[in-house]
């Protein structure tokens, strides 16, 4: 499935909607009546009531007959709609542009500029736009008493519509802009999440037929030694010993496929608990990418001086793997691991003689899909998720990584790098 492919399905939820329309509604209520019957202001009141009572008749809809628990685009975008139209209708009885309360026919559309898609919330935007410059010329008076004495010089008058235009564009340009950083940053640890939940599962399944290979060893010996006597016994009738021969040869296919069901080919007890030094998850991985790859792993383990042994973490593996993948990756012929640790610190040094990361995308490292305009790094798929799902899964367990192109070579680097106490609390 292709990335934006749910994240162009926009939705509001309902609930929540619901919430903050009441209270939009229950604030528009009292601030009429209030003014009204306290304040004693004069205007028609009957008309303006009748207005908010649209509000509440579309939000007992949403209760009571829209039964979906969120609004899509289409949908959400219509009942925006009523909320900048109503509020528009009061605001018009009401002063128009020059009323305070204008500022809140702003708001419907900001809120769909994170939650709605972007041709939705750019015809909101163009509608909001044509209403305050229409509130700006055409509108009933201020209530009485305010409308005798409220005098405003035209420089400033004109300067509100503007004001709540350029407030409107911007604020909107900053709610979509984090709203689609925030989507990219789901669905990549979303991504994440699916791809470690497989990794665990193929943990789970490879130490299950470790154990059942270890488990079943004992019994498959014991029918190699019948079928055995067996087969000594039958030896001259030619029927029976082919049936014997064939029952050895299922054992034996048996024995190698929970061999290869398992993820190590030496079956141990402990095998998936063991212990492992970083050099121990460096050779893993490299040796892994030396069946599918061409190119040349260059290791110096000479300044690995305190070795430290710390439990299989799947997540290590696979952060480690997805640094090492991109190193092979972008390199043109030899990727670099160096592996260095003292008595405070353990530290990896992953390097290789490509290109080195892109100055358009070299501040951004570590944030999912990014890409770069360079058209021999655009051409390889994946800049920028894999180092995202490296980092993260990395950073969780306690390492400090450190993205830049390399001082002593052509290409990238990255450095990964432990305090010993948190690698010994895994």
């Amino acid at each position: 499935m292709k990335f934006f492919e749910t994240s162009k399905y926009f939705s509001l939820k309902k609930s929540t909607y619901i919430n903050l329309r009441w209270i939009a509604i229950i604030g528009q209520l009292i601030t009429v009546n209030l003014t009204y019957f306290i304040f004693d202001f004069k205007f028609e009141l009957i008309l303006e009531n009748s207005i908010i009572l649209i509000g509440i008749i579309s939000n007992l809809y949403l209760i009571y007959i829209n039964k979906n628990t969120q609004l899509f685009d289409k949908s959400g975008f219509f009942f925006l709609l009523i909320d900048i139209l109503q509020l528009s209708f009061l605001i018009y009885l009401t002063g128009g542009i020059a009323n305070p309360f204008s500022i809140f026919i702003i708001i419907p559309t900001i809120f769909s500029s994170s939650n709605l898609g972007f041709r939705s919330n750019l015809f909101l935007v163009s509608i909001t736009v044509l209403i305050i410059i229409f509130l700006t010329f055409f509108f009933q008076p201020l209530p009485y008493p305010i409308n005798e004495n409220f005098n405003v010089d035209y420089y400033y008058y004109y300067s509100i519509p503007l004001s709540l235009i350029i407030a409107l564009i911007f604020l909107n340009y900053f709610a979509s802009t984090f709203g689609k950083e925030s989507r990219i940053r789901k669905e990549a640890l979303n991504k994440m999440e699916e791809i470690m939940s497989k990794e665990h599962e193929l943990l789970s399944l490879g130490g299950q037929a470790a154990a059942a290979a270890h488990s079943l060893g004992t019994p498959f010996s014991t029918i190699k030694i019948i079928t055995s006597d067996l087969l000594k016994q039958f030896k001259d009738n030619d029927d029976v010993k082919k049936d014997i021969d064939l029952l050895m040869s299922q054992i034996e296919r048996c024995s190698e496929i929970l061999k290869r069901l398992t993820l190590n080919p030496i079956i141990e007890d402990d095998f998936i608990d063991r212990d492992l030094t970083i050099t121990d998850y460096i050779n893993e991985i490299i040796k892994s990418f030396k069946e599918i790859s061409k190119k040349t792993f260059v290791t110096n383990f000479d300044q690995n001086s305190n070795a430290l042994k710390i439990t299989k973490s799947i997540e290590i593996v696979y952060g480690l793997r997805n640094f090492i993948g991109n190193a092979n990756k972008f390199s043109k012929n030899k990727i670099f691991i160096n592996i260095k640790s003292d008595s405070d610190i353990t530290e990896i040094i992953i390097e290789d003689d490509g290109e080195g990361y892109p100055k358009d995308v070299l501040s951004k490292i570590g944030e999912p899909y990014i890409k770069s305009y360079k058209s021999s790094i655009k051409s390889k798929s994946g800049l920028g998720l894999g180092i995202f799902i490296g980092k993260t899964l990395l950073e969780k367990n306690y390492a400090n990584i450190l993205c830049r192109n390399s001082k002593t070579r052509s290409g990238a680097e990255v450095i990964i790098r432990w305090k010993n106490k948190d690698l010994l609390n895994l």
